[in-house]
């Protein structure tokens, strides 16, 4: 267990992303996953109020709307640890002070819950003034609907401006930071974001932690692709670079007798910061190598192995 910054929250080492459900998951896989997830001594649950939207005939807050009511008939809630963010629902798009409140309210109702653990901006809205995003956050504190605020998606510059504005004000500082990293991009969270984690003690969620499936090694070649729901993500790794990263996933994990799923995973939790990576499973089936990642500790050898193959990575 990891602990939320100053929170004294306690996180599992592997937190469930949320976006299948709905999508790839049905409600009756998606119950099945989270509770096999929770019954191995998973807590963490990330999702978004605009989880599944992109899906024909979604319109936004199913991922909530199933996770609410899995939390409402296993009646757990006290043990489980939800994340959710705001900024791209269909209905609720962007980060302004009505919106933000607005939106959290309408999480709120899909989950069935009074407070949200961890609530974050999930993209930056460049139209929106920060200071107008930060107070609106501060409110949802002070009014008890969250308990922490994380930042998603943001460049280091104006992650560095949320904290000036937040200790400005005296506002609750943000806690957490979801980037994009995994083995095949490291740029995103290597190039400035690292640094301020590191100087604010910001707990890491890396999404995008198995590169859409890439680092699974399920896609080695373009045949494997043919169909995929995430065929162009993964797609873009198919390349010299990504090969010598499954290379190198390939021998560490056959060496420990795990998946290559596992190592990947496990490489994330011995970088800067990271607390938690974030991985989704499409079915239970899939659980038991990502839960496995969070007991496994790489030796120093293993991660530079995996570091050094995937350092001259370019997305």
């Amino acid at each position: 267990m990891s602990t939320l910054g100053s929170t004294g929250i306690e996180l599992h080492g592997l937190c469930l992303g949320g976006n299948t459900f709905g999508w790839t998951s049905d409600r009756k896989t998606s119950f099945e996953v989270l509770y096999a997830y929770t019954a191995a001594g998973g807590n963490f649950i990330d999702t978004a109020d605009s989880y599944s939207a992109w899906v024909e005939g979604n319109s936004g807050g199913e991922s909530e709307t199933i996770i609410g009511a899995w939390l409402a008939a296993r009646e757990n809630r006290d043990r489980v640890v939800v994340a959710t963010k705001v900024s791209q629902h269909p209905e609720f798009k962007g980060l302004s002070g009505d919106n933000v409140a607005a939106a959290a309210e309408a999480s709120l109702r899909r989950l069935g819950i009074e407070t949200i653990d961890l609530y974050y901006a999930h993209f930056d809205d460049a139209e929106t003034p920060l200071q107008e995003t930060a107070a609106a956050f501060e409110d949802l504190v002070t009014a008890g609907k969250i308990r922490a605020v994380g930042l998603s998606n943001y460049s280091p510059e104006r992650v560095r401006e949320w904290f000036s504005i937040a200790r400005r004000e005296g506002y609750t500082l943000p806690v957490a930071l979801q980037p994009h990293y995994n083995l095949v991009h490291r740029q995103t969270y290597e190039s400035g974001l690292s640094e301020i984690a590191k100087e604010e003690d910001l707990a890491v969620m890396p999404y995008f932690s198995l590169a859409a499936g890439f680092l699974t090694g399920k896609y080695r070649n373009q045949s494997d692709l043919d169909g995929a729901a995430r065929a162009g993500l993964a797609g873009k790794y198919l390349s010299v670079q990504g090969t010598r990263v499954l290379t190198a996933l390939d021998s560490i994990s056959g060496r420990l007798g795990v998946d290559m799923a596992t190592v990947a995973l496990a490489w994330l939790r011995t970088r800067d910061q990271v607390a938690a990576p974030i991985a989704s499973a499409r079915s239970t089936e899939q659980l038991p190598a990502l839960l496995a990642a969070a007991e496994i500790d790489l030796t120093a050898d293993d991660a530079r192995e995996l570091t050094d193959a995937s350092t001259v990575m370019e997305d």
